[in-house]
């Protein structure tokens, strides 16, 4: 049987869940899956049980999701501060997630299909030297063009840069923060906090999340919308300003000849695409690099 239970909803969710796709679907949800430790002590059972039962959830969570079309989920299921546990729960943990995962990674091309797919995030302090030293020579041959770093650079330099950023973001058991959970890439996301515990959570608890964005969703779409419009004005702005240096520079005066300012504009932008992309090149180069080294190191 599929970890990721396969099955039809029942009557009533096929009817709620028709309702509710008549409106605007989040295409990305992030889940903070929150409170399988209170889980077990209210259900009086150890903490290895709670976390068990977490991570059958997600697979429930998982097939709500490929049933609401839903096609891209993202969840936080440990981070750096987990790691101050006591060893056994550490080592509990780390040990129930390779058989889960593993067993999900042999699933993999069932699920393609469906569009699943597995990404591990971390919070990574201490990047390897190599690409910090290539990320300083890109700070340094940058001096002169300033245009090149930007928002829009830093969003295709993150781990995330291939996925849209989420539509909702859910985070369980009634804690009120994100725990440096994709902040970057949540600022115009719906956040959504609720009470139920994460093994706990429910089909109509989904539900309520989707309505909630719907209904904050024309905002959210406003600020978004805004949003990349305020950063390609500012990126224009940048441009016209460097053109217009450089047009000093030749003795142009600042009414000048358009067609020649038109030209300058074209070719600024082209040549910092070039560099942008030559740089995203030799950074994902770099990363590949590293984690054939981290998965050699392993094996």
């Amino acid at each position: 049987m599929s970890w990721i239970r396969e099955g039809e909803l029942t009557i009533i969710e096929r009817f709620c869940a028709n309702i509710i796709k008549a409106g605007p679907m989040p295409k990305h949800v992030a889940f903070i899956m929150d409170g399988n430790r209170r889980y077990a002590r209210k259900c009086h059972v150890e903490r290895q049980q709670g976390h068990s039962q977490g991570f059958d959830k997600l697979a429930q969570t998982l097939r709500w999701c490929l049933n609401l079309g839903i096609r891209e989920v993202t969840v936080y299921a440990f981070s750096i501060e987990n790691f101050k546990r006591s060893k056994e729960e550490v080592d509990g943990l780390m040990d129930l997630a390779r058989q889960k995962f593993s067993r999900l990674l042999e699933e993999q091309e069932n699920l393609k299909k469906h569009g699943v797919c597995i990404r591990v995030l971390g919070d990574l302090p201490l990047l390897p030297l190599d690409i910090q030293e290539l990320i300083a020579q890109a700070v340094l041959a940058t001096r002169n063009y300033n245009n090149d770093v930007s928002e829009s650079l830093l969003d295709k330099c993150l781990y995330t840069s291939n996925s849209p950023d989420p539509d909702l973001l859910i985070r369980t058991s009634g804690e009120v923060r994100l725990s440096d959970f994709l902040l970057w890439q949540t600022s115009h996301s719906c956040l959504v906090f609720q009470s139920v515990l994460w093994p706990e959570y429910s089909f109509w608890n989904l539900c309520e999340a989707i309505l909630r964005f719907q209904m904050n969703y024309s905002a959210l779409q406003k600020a978004r919308d805004s949003y990349m419009e305020e950063r390609r004005r500012q990126q224009m702005e940048r441009d016209q300003a460097y053109v217009a240096k450089k047009l000093q520079q030749e003795g142009v005066v600042s009414h000048g000849d358009s067609r020649r300012r038109w030209t300058l504009l074209q070719k600024c932008t082209a040549m910092r695409e070039e560099r942008i992309q030559s740089f995203l090149q030799a950074l994902e180069h770099k990363r590949a690099d590293f984690f054939e080294r981290l998965c050699s190191v392993s094996a």
